[in-house]
């Protein structure tokens, strides 16, 4: 068991507390939700006049603070250290090294300021994604109210000990894990702890041992919030033995994998250098027994082996990754881990939470029933749009359902500038934005028919009453509540307008619309109504002998715009996945309505409840995981189970989290996606992107970034090693033949820094295809050349070829063994080779669509920088002071035709290998 260090823990224990140690031991080990008061007393060894301040100290030693212990954080020096260790980097080092030896300066820098700005971008991720568990120790409140020697004191939360007696009341965080032992009409907001959505009642009770934690009344948890009420408890537990600390331990001990995308780039960075390594060698060797010195043979080995390595590589990456987040933060994706951004592209499974993401997080009246009639209410959330279609409904009925929601309610609905804003329970504030939108406001209605009592709704009465005074001698009782106990209260039921003797039949008919209702997923409520006298106010039957008036059913409703997400991703391939702290019906009837479930599917083919996921290993899950779509009433440890068992089939996970329990899942999945507005600090600093909105359309758009990215990857890779490896064909084959060398060092590396700059950044920004929503995920473990071989090989053997058969063509033209023949023959393989490249980065824009449907200026950043490099050429090679630096000679017109045609094979062949795949598709 992992202990807590504190300032008393450091000292030698004597041995009365190393006896208590051994005695306590087992308070660790309770089902605590499962005792009774008595045995809890007992098993804490502490009484209602709460412990001793001795004895409270005693047990600080024992338990330690309550707090969450932090392990060792890495330095910031070491954090940037290790950005510099990817084989990659590794390399650039290499390349910057060497070219700082011979004398490429301005190549050596540009080099130098890639690995820099690559570095400093890693590190500021690695840096912020380390501080969950500092932002766990942040929220805690500092103080509380606890009984110690039988008398009520205020001390620091971090002091609280089990055994203590806490006092809780509304507006307080709860500051340790404890049993209940007095409550008046106590509620907690669960939601950060179980994605409950209503605040949950507790009350002292005994609950079976099975029962999960969203259903323990007699529980109250740390960092929950009262909402109303106020209760004693025990507490139980501090520390890291809270559900809180749990959390923090299972999100410690989470090792955060490289994406999928980092993997890629690692393999593609140690095959680079193999490839380097094993050509530069060889074809060395091979120059120097051809009679080349000792120093040009190292110089141009040199040139060769940097000519392997794409020095632009992490630039362009960190650019697309850049560029792309810019465009996700106006959309309201936040994204704090780059890399994440790519494997988003990849994604195969989006599990998401229901509350606040595919629903508004506003609760919302969907549906009233007035004696054998229903009624739908249109609108979603706290706003007044929205009507009710009550043509067939009795107005009077209708009325005095209105005036009840607004009168029998704590809540406040005000406009402020065009704004609606609200205060109080979810519940109410759903009444009275459905009177609102019958015309019926509080201001007025209060003032019409001001309130004289309120009877207050309890978990043991079920129901709330409130009376106003209608003339001098006249009040109106109206009262919402349960359904069964509102039904029990009433002798009447207001049909059509006209009160009825409410029957046995009556009764089974509600009920049955109570029931329908409910497997809606639809929260239901029952009003009653009835005038009384004054002299009746004082009496205990004032909630007796009621008129029924109707139900009203509400919910927290989908978003509008996320139906539409849905069916984006099942066109895309990507299953999406509701897991929520809510109940099965709520759950399958919001699944049902935005499209993961259809009508016709049976709840218990494609949903799992928290219990029965209690009764499954990982194995065992991952056995059902590929046709789960729902999962229920679910608890921290299950969310973990869930991505584990997803990972064990080979799934790409999107996991979405807003609260506390969902910080080790948001940490294990690929992606973590925290929630911007209703997330705790904790789960925004586990995860890896922030919905600014919560809203789970923005997922599908980030999707798309991730998509359109890895695409540009893969065509900045075709694009770059096209020329790397055709300029290794290049030199090998002339140094094996014994030819004079192709291309001298100083031109591999121009080439180099012409073809690795700006072209293929532009590449890296490329906007995405058309339809590319439309694809199913790609495998993870597919390579990043996956389907470019009608490329990667291709293009650069014709470059390789049309090049040396240039080189033969202009020897035997002007004199084998010249010099001005030679040096003729390098210009015109330089032109080539860059205009070869330029053109062809045309091509790389799409490998399935032809410009023309691409947009040929949709990529203006590419056009401008293809113009740029073509300028710079041109001025190099005609400039005489630079043409002499490359020892390059004139060409004549009839040289330049021959380059421009050349250069247009790689573009031709592309463009017609396309043409022929379209036709086949």
């Amino acid at each position: 068991m992992q202990t807590l260090h504190t300032p008393r823990a450091s000292k030698i224990l004597d041995k009365t507390v190393l006896k208590g140690v051994e005695e306590m031991s087992t308070v660790r080990k309770h089902s605590w939700h499962a005792l009774n008061e008595e045995q809890i007393i007992h098993s804490l060894r502490t009484s209602v006049d709460g412990l001793t301040q001795e004895e409270a100290n005693k047990r600080l030693d024992i338990f330690g603070l309550n707090e969450i212990k932090e392990t060792k954080k890495l330095s910031r020096v070491t954090l940037f250290a290790r950005q510099l260790k990817e084989p990659l980097i590794m390399i650039l080092l290499a390349a910057t090294t060497i070219s700082a030896l011979i004398g490429e300066i301005v190549d050596a820098i540009i080099i130098i300021a890639i690995i820099l700005i690559t570095a400093f971008v890693g590190f500021i991720q690695e840096y912020k994604s380390e501080r969950s568990i500092e932002a766990l120790k942040k929220m805690t409140s500092p103080r509380c109210r606890v009984i110690r020697d039988n008398a009520e004191i205020i001390t620091e939360v971090r002091e609280l000990v089990p055994g203590d007696i806490i006092i809780i009341s509304a507006g307080d965080i709860v500051p340790a894990d404890g049993y209940i032992i007095e409550a008046f009409n106590l509620e907690v907001n669960e939601s950060p702890l179980t994605g409950e959505s209503f605040p949950v009642s507790k009350y002292p009770t005994e609950s079976p041992k099975e029962t999960p934690i969203a259903e323990r009344k007699n529980i109250l948890y740390t960092l929950t919030t009262v909402t109303s009420g106020r209760g004693k408890a025990i507490v139980f537990a501090t520390g890291i033995d809270t559900e809180l600390g749990k959390i923090a331990s299972a999100v410690q001990s989470i090792d955060v994998q490289k994406t999928p995308f980092e993997l890629k780039i690692s393999h593609i960075a140690k095959l680079l250098s193999l490839i380097m390594l094993i050509v530069a060698s060889l074809v060395s060797i091979l120059t120097f027994t051809r009679g080349y010195g000792i120093f040009d043979t190292f110089v141009w080995g040199i040139s060769l082996a940097v000519a392997a390595v794409p020095e632009a590589l992490p630039a362009v990456i960190t650019a697309s990754l850049a560029i792309s987040t810019s465009r996700m933060a106006k959309q309201n994706a936040i994204v704090k881990h780059l890399p994440a951004v790519e494997t988003l592209g990849s994604t195969t499974i989006i599990c998401s939470d229901k509350t606040g993401t595919l629903t508004t997080g506003q609760m919302t009246v969907r549906m009233i029933y007035l004696y054998d009639k229903f009624a739908n209410v249109t609108g979603a959330g706290y706003t007044l749009d929205g009507n009710l279609d009550a043509s067939h409904i009795n107005a009077t009925h209708l009325d005095l359902m209105a005036k009840g929601s607004v009168l029998c309610n704590d809540a406040n609905v005000w406009m402020d500038n065009g704004d609606v804003r609200v205060s109080g329970d979810p519940t109410e504030i759903a009444m009275l934005i459905f009177a609102y939108k019958l015309g019926f406001t509080k201001a007025k209605m209060d003032l019409e028919l001001p309130r004289t009592q309120e009877l207050s709704f309890s978990s043991e009465r079920k129901m709330m009453s409130t009376i106003h005074k209608l003339d001098c001698n006249k009040f109106e009782v109206f009262t919402k509540g349960a359904s069964e106990v509102v039904i029990g209260r009433c002798d009447k039921i207001l049909v059509e307008g006209n009160p009825l003797v409410f029957s046995d039949a009556n009764k089974d008919r509600i009920i049955a619309a109570h029931d329908e209702m409910a497997k809606r997923g639809l929260r239901v409520l029952a009003l009653a109504y009835k005038q009384v006298s004054e002299s009746v106010l004082s009496n205990e039957n004032v909630e007796c002998n009621l008129l029924f008036l109707g139900l009203i059913g509400m919910m927290d409703p989908p978003r509008t715009e996320v139906i539409g997400s849905i069916a984006q991703c099942k066109s895309a391939g990507i299953n999406v996945v509701m897991i929520t702290g809510d109940h099965m019906l709520t759950a399958v009837a919001v699944a049902r309505e935005i499209g993961i479930i259809d009508d016709t599917t049976k709840c218990e083919e494609m949903a799992l409840s928290g219990k029965e996921l209690e009764l499954m290993d990982v194995r065992s899950l991952s056995e059902k995981a590929d046709y789960i779509k729902i999962y229920s009433r679910v608890s921290p440890e299950h969310k973990l189970k869930i991505v584990k068992a997803l990972k064990n089939k080979g799934h790409v996970i999107a996991m979405t989290g807003d609260g506390i329990n969902d910080a080790p899942a948001l940490k294990a999945a690929d992606i973590g996606i925290a929630m911007g507005i209703t997330g705790s600090q904790v789960a925004k600093e586990s995860a890896s992107i922030i919905l600014a909105d919560d809203n789970f359309a923005t997922i599908v758009s980030a999707i798309k970034e991730g998509r359109r990215i890895f695409d540009n990857v893969k065509k900045y890779l075709v694009y770059l090693l096209s020329v790397n490896l055709s300029e290794i064909i290049i030199l090998a084959f002339s140094g094996i033949v014994g030819w004079p060398l192709v291309l001298l060092a100083k031109h591999i590396l121009y080439i180099n820094l012409a073809t690795d700059g700006s072209p293929a950044i532009a590449l890296g920004l490329e906007p995405h295809e058309p339809n590319i929503m439309k694809r199913k995920p790609r495998n993870p473990k597919e390579s990043v050349f996956f389907g470019m071989n009608r490329w990667l090989i291709p293009i650069p053997i014709i470059l390789a070829v049309t090049s040396l058969l240039l080189f033969v063509y202009v020897l035997q033209v002007n004199g084998w063994g010249s010099t001005f023949a030679v040096e003729k023959g390098r210009t015109m393989i330089f032109a080539v080779i860059v205009f070869f490249e330029l053109f062809f980065a045309l091509s790389c824009r799409s490998f399935t669509h032809s410009l023309h449907k691409l947009g040929f200026f949709s990529n203006k950043i590419l056009l401008y920088s293809l113009l740029g490099e073509s300028f710079a050429i041109l001025f190099i090679m005609n400039y005489p002071p630079v043409q002499t630096l490359f020892d390059f000679v004139p060409l004549q017109l009839d040289d330049w035709i021959i380059v421009s045609i050349l250069a247009t094979f790689g573009f031709l062949y592309s463009e017609i290998i396309k043409l022929i795949k379209r036709t086949k598709a």
